[in-house]
């Protein structure tokens, strides 16, 4: 925070104006950070994790209120890998990690035109138990963890992208 503190405080000596913009204010026209993000339509992410990484952007995109009419597509890919950790004298796994590698791609729908692509990742451990209820209990909040973060990060990279964008 004094670093921060004091890169504002040197800025603002400076003379810095407009150096900073808040990421959910107004773009310059009246619109809003989330009246664009309610602009981008959201392709379905084939697999159980890509449907709650879907819904988790969805949701954040728009707030739980209604999508505007689509201006940018967000096409996700999503590749799955779950590895065994501590494994024991017989065999078993004490514990596992589930990671989630997602490739993304923002799209301008007009042009077909790749706006922004990049890679995200997340990954969740999970404990394992001698009870196989457990066992699936702590597998399945492992991966809903992790295609939260992944959502997470989706919305933020476009979200900052969004905001840099002319209207």
């Amino acid at each position: 925070l004094r670093v921060m503190a004091i890169g504002l405080a040197g800025c603002s000596l400076a003379g810095c104006s407009g150096g900073f913009q808040p990421l959910y204010g107004s773009l310059g026209n009246g619109q809003g950070l989330g009246d664009r993000m309610a602009q981008v339509d959201i392709a379905l992410i084939p697999g159980r994790n890509g449907q709650r990484i879907r819904n988790e952007l969805i949701f954040k995109a728009y707030g739980g209120g209604n999508a505007q009419p689509p201006r940018y597509r967000l096409e996700v890919a999503i590749k799955e890998t779950s590895t065994s950790t501590l494994v024991l004298r017989d065999g078993t796994s004490a514990g596992q990690i589930y990671q989630i590698d997602a490739k993304f791609q923002l799209v301008d729908i007009a042009t077909k035109k790749v706006l922004l692509e990049g890679n995200s990742q997340s990954r969740a451990t999970s404990e394992r138990f001698a009870n196989v209820y457990s066992n699936v209990r702590a597998g399945d909040d492992a991966q809903e963890r992790a295609s939260k973060t992944i959502a997470s990060d989706l919305k933020a990279r476009i979200a900052g992208f969004l905001s840099t964008v002319p209207v």
